[in-house]
């Protein structure tokens, strides 16, 4: 592939991202038949078809998703050298992407609003999902860094605490257990508990939890989302495990109250999870020297 060219990885990357090339040529400022030529031009390079066309929306072959993989590792490397020549001259500049699963969007726009103090030329972008989601992102070069937990054992990805992450239980503030000192876990056992939806993180340390504490609950209720819970305990209908972070607001101006329960809250940590095959950019590593050296301050939970 002798003739290829960054704009044509480009080109194909906005195709393959979209599944679509009408999606792609208004991402790249071009005609859709510019954009379909472009990557004709492609296959007769590669010698290979790498969109099936005749599925909707359109797919990648087996050969486009090879050339996907290597083409966001080339762009991506092509961002690291920019920003590298801007670092020369004292600038950072360029646009970092940063995911985050949800509990860390109620700091993280703070933590980003104080980077840019610092750094006011770079552009950020902040995506929420869940953690797995964030990891196959990171992999694919869809994102530059993770604030998450600690990853599985077979991520390759890099992952440096940066601040403690506490989950507490919680309930309304009329909810006769919210003024009770020295709970234990058997005095929950015929409270109606609410949970978050199946594939949650928060989900399954409170499974965990309750197993080693030998509880079963009476009443289950599954809510979709941290929002959810968090209205739904504010409204009486139950009382949750969640983390800290999600409820700042109403913990302190007493709206939610954390339950004084044996062995609560527990403590995990933040961490700043980035890939182990390729270097940082300039701009990259100063955003992680900034998470690492303030992330703990402007992290910080109040409990009650």
């Amino acid at each position: 592939m002798r003739e290829l060219t960054l704009r044509s990885l480009r080109v194909f990357e906005a195709a393959a991202s979209t599944s679509s090339f009408s999606r792609a040529a208004e991402l790249m400022a071009m005609s859709q038949p510019a954009v379909s030529q472009q990557i004709r031009q492609l296959e007769e390079e590669a010698g290979l078809r790498l969109f099936d066309t005749h599925a909707r929306p359109i797919q990648l072959t087996d050969a486009g998703r090879e050339l996907l993989r290597h083409a966001r590792a080339i762009l991506a490397q092509v961002e690291v050298a920019a920003d590298a020549m801007s670092s020369l001259e004292g600038q950072f500049k360029g646009q970092i992407h940063l995911g985050v699963v949800s509990p860390a969007q109620y700091f993280a726009p703070a933590l980003l609003t104080a980077f840019r103090e610092r750094y006011p030329q770079v552009r950020v972008k902040l995506s929420i999902a869940q953690r797995d989601t964030l990891l196959a992102q990171l992999a694919e070069h869809k994102v530059d860094l993770v604030i998450g937990g600690y990853p599985p054992a077979h991520a390759e990805v890099e992952a440096e605490a940066f601040a403690r992450h506490p989950h507490v239980l919680v309930a309304a503030a009329g909810h006769p257990l919210a003024d009770q000192r020295g709970l234990q876990w058997a005095d929950l056992r015929h409270e109606p508990f609410l949970f978050r939806e199946p594939g949650s993180s928060t989900r399954q340390f409170l499974e965990q939890l309750m197993m080693v504490q030998g509880l079963q609950v009476q009443t289950a209720i599954e809510l979709q989302g941290p929002e959810t819970i968090r209205q739904a305990v504010m409204a009486g209908m139950g009382i949750s495990f969640m983390s800290a972070h999600v409820c700042q607001t109403e913990i302190s101006h007493g709206l939610i109250r954390v339950l004084d329960v044996a062995g609560m809250p527990k403590w995990l940590d933040w961490c700043l999870l980035y890939r182990r095959d390729r270097p940082l950019s300039s701009v990259q590593q100063a955003l992680r020297e900034f998470v690492l050296a303030e992330g703990a301050a402007l992290a910080a939970c109040v409990l009650g």
